[in-house]
Parts: C-alpha cells; sequence; structure tokens
C-alpha cells in the first residue's frame, strides 16, 4: 500500500512542479479521509481534527496539503505509507458501505416517486427493487470484517506486486550501469 496516500491525489502534492497547482475537492478529500481515519484511531483529538479541517477547506495550491497529515503518515524513503494496512481496508471498508447504501437509496427513491406519481394506490412493485438492492447493502453491512480482511490481503498483494516490478526495474537498470562504467574506463 506503499504511495496509495499520494496516487490518490490528482498530482502528487510532494512534487515541486505539482505544488503550484491548484487543489481539487478530490485532493482535499484524499486529506479528510487521513483525517477522518486518524480521528477515528484517536491519533487526533476532536479540536485537531476541526483546526485541520478548516485548513484543508483554505487550502488553495496543492503544497498546503501535505504538511495537514506529515504527522500522520509514515515516510519510507520517498514514499508515505499509512500507519497500517487495517486503518486503510476500514476506510475502504467504510466507502464500499457508503457506495452500498447509495445504490439502495437512489433507486428505491427513483422508483416510489415514478410510483406515486403515476399509478399510486396500485400493486407497490417498488418494493422490488427495495428488496433488490437492499440485498446488497445488507451483504456489505453484515460482512464488516470478511469485507476488511479480503481489503487487507488485496492491499498486500498490491504491494508485494509493487515491491516486485520496483525490484525488477532495480535488476534491469544494473546491467546497463555496469556497461555505462565499464564504457567509460
Amino acid at each position: 500500500m506503499a504511495g496509495s496516500i499520494w496516487e490518490r491525489f490528482t498530482h502528487d502534492p510532494r512534487h515541486e512542479e505539482n505544488a503550484r497547482l491548484r487543489a481539487s475537492d478530490s485532493d482535499r478529500d484524499v486529506v479528510n479521509d487521513v483525517l477522518g481515519t486518524a480521528y477515528a484511531e484517536g491519533r487526533l483529538t476532536p479540536e485537531e481534527l476541526d483546526e485541520r479541517s478548516d485548513q484543508v477547506v483554505q487550502a488553495k495550491t496543492l503544497r498546503e496539503l501535505p504538511p495537514i497529515i506529515d504527522d500522520l503518515v509514515i515516510r519510507s524513503g520517498a514514499t508515505p505509507v499509512l500507519r497500517d494496512k487495517r486503518a486503510e481496508a476500514e476506510l475502504r471498508y467504510r466507502r464500499q458501505r457508503q457506495e452500498a447504501l447509495f445504490s439502495f437509496i437512489t433507486p428505491t427513491l427513483i422508483c416510489w416517486v415514478i410510483w406515486s406519481a403515476t399509478m399510486f394506490g396500485g400493486f407497490p412493485w417498488p418494493l422490488f427493487v427495495m428488496i433488490a438492492s437492499g440485498l446488497n447493502y445488507v451483504r456489505v453491512a453484515t460482512g464488516r470484517e470478511d469485507a476488511i480482511a479480503s481489503i487487507e490481503r488485496d492491499l498486500e498483494k498490491k504491494e508485494r506486486r509493487r515491491l516486485e516490478s520496483q525490484q525488477r526495474k532495480e535488476l534491469d537498470r544494473g546491467p546497463e550501469r555496469n556497461e555505462e562504467n565499464d564504457a567509460e574506463a
């Protein structure tokens, strides 16, 4: 999961060429997600959360965002990492649950509005939509620990692939450097 926080930004705010760019709402959401996770883990007080959230709202450029979360992420070399995969997995699970809830509410409301406008008093067919979309929400909401464990496994797989890819790149560069050194000698 290394680097995943910074990969979620539209442009990595740590790079000088990006730092001057205006921060988008999605960039601010990334920082707010980190703050929310830190607060849930007890690493921020309510006052600190409010203060930092205000800073996020007031931030105009990407340069202003990293200092807000600097003490909440671990830097491994040049790559920041969240404190643990469990926290990131819980955050992703909350997002999945929220998406499932919206996937339940939106079609349900639309169908009930259509039903009430066109055939109020007839057979309440929106119940079928409620049941179908509600089952997914119930599945997500009741399978919390399994979902979090699955997300953690996915994060570990991604981290392993990233490290393997990085090692392959370093190995591929190795012979080139040796050839350059031989040519210079």
